[in-house]
């Protein structure tokens, strides 16, 4: 239906920013079943923007919806054979204004939340609104108005996509598009150590897992004044990378204990933080006994499986359990203002670039990591071009 209040890019201004009528879009018609086809391209409504999508980064997260459907819930279900476009970590340009928006404007570039809560409940009234309470089948329906792009709502890998303002992050004009995308991957690891956590400079941190999250939480930490800062995993590329975004000292648990490692490095002593992204099945009880007492464990992965967890130990220690979902409090703002004044380089992470076609193949390089794919981009406009994994 056509919006007579909606402000979009004249479409004879013969400029990229011109808004067609449909849209290519991959949609999910079956566990695994991509397929790219056409879709009416979306109408903002009152606070929301028209985003054309200029780069998307593949999360493990779209792997999994992709494969099984869960955490996604469309319509209170799962997103198989509902027409459902996946994706969430994305970028672009606004094209279009909802009725009364006048925060941005048509031609600005901006990186994307996740989450816009529903704005009502206890949660999003604290800010913590990637745990709004009418999320999904939570606690109510998703006509509260929460939405959770590529979980709740159509996603990132299309062409163009609505968004509500108070998921949106400028970016400075000389931020690419593919660093642009891991802004809301640094900002999980923000909101894990500062909101959540409160970290503040001069306290020991060790990042356990040398993923997208854990990688950046290493970048996000010594932004942040920690020290020392310690990387622990299996692959020395990884640990190499970690080293590179600023951590002091690298530990392959492949060939050392991670435990001892960690108390000889700093100093004998346990130290005040784990960020902990593995999802390793002994993981939580590792992260305990690395901590002094009175430390934090920050969990930014999940194991599969439900596994054993030694409580008491927990418990003598005055050890510190929380769980982080997303990227609540505006962390996402803080983070692009850290790569803004280039305090850690988060490009370090982003191995390989497909174009919006080749969409079933940068899956494939994300889910079987192929050539070492740490976080691989796909773009939507422009000549994409593989970048090799670094030897």
């Amino acid at each position: 239906m056509k919006n007579d209040n909606v402000a979009r890019a004249p479409l004879g201004a013969g400029s990229d920013l011109a808004v067609p009528a449909t849209m290519k879009a991959w949609v999910l018609n079956g566990p695994g079943e991509l397929a790219l086809q056409e879709k009416p391209v979306p109408v903002p409504g009152k606070a929301e923007v028209l985003v054309r999508i200029d780069a998307v980064a593949i999360c493990a997260t779209d792997l999994d919806v992709i494969a099984h459907g869960p955490p996604a819930l469309i319509k209170g279900g799962l997103p198989f054979n509902k027409g459902f476009t996946p994706g969430h970590e994305y970028m672009g340009t606004v094209v279009a204004l909802g009725p009364g928006v006048d925060e941005y404007k048509v031609g600005q570039r901006v990186t994307v939340e996740v989450h816009a809560g529903c704005g009502q409940c206890k949660r999003c009234r604290e800010g913590m609104y990637t745990s709004c309470h009418n999320y999904g089948l939570n606690y109510g329906a998703v006509d509260k108005g929460h939405r959770a792009n590529g979980f709740t709502t159509d996603g990132g890998f299309c062409e163009y996509q609505v968004n509500h303002i108070n998921t949106l992050i400028p970016i400075a004009d000389d931020m690419s598009d593919e660093a642009a995308t891991l802004v809301v991957t640094a900002g999980t690891a923000m909101y894990g150590l500062t909101e959540l956590g409160g970290l503040v400079a001069g306290e020991s941190v060790v990042v356990v897992g040398p993923g997208p999250i854990g990688l950046l939480g290493v970048g996000v930490a010594k932004a942040l004044g920690a020290h020392p800062v310690i990387i622990t995993g299996t692959r020395d590329n990884r640990l190499r990378t970690g080293l590179e975004l600023g951590a002091d000292h690298g530990v392959n648990v492949t060939r050392e204990d991670p435990v001892e490692a960690v108390r000889r490095l700093n100093g004998g002593k346990g130290v005040d933080y784990v960020l902990e992204c593995s999802g390793a099945p002994n993981a939580i009880n590792e992260a305990a006994r690395m901590l002094n007492r009175g430390g934090k464990i920050c969990l930014a992965a999940f194991p599969h499986e439900p596994v054993p967890v030694d409580i008491a130990h927990i418990v003598r220690n005055n050890i510190y359990l929380y769980g982080i979902r997303g990227e609540g409090k505006s962390a996402t703002h803080r983070a692009e203002a850290f790569m803004r004044q280039k305090r850690f380089d988060a490009t370090k992470i982003h191995t390989h670039t497909f174009a919006l076609e080749d969409l079933p193949t940068a899956l494939h390089y994300a889910r079987d990591r192929v050539e070492d794919a740490i976080k691989v981009v796909v773009k939507a406009r422009g000549v994409a071009v593989r970048r090799e994994a670094a030897e």
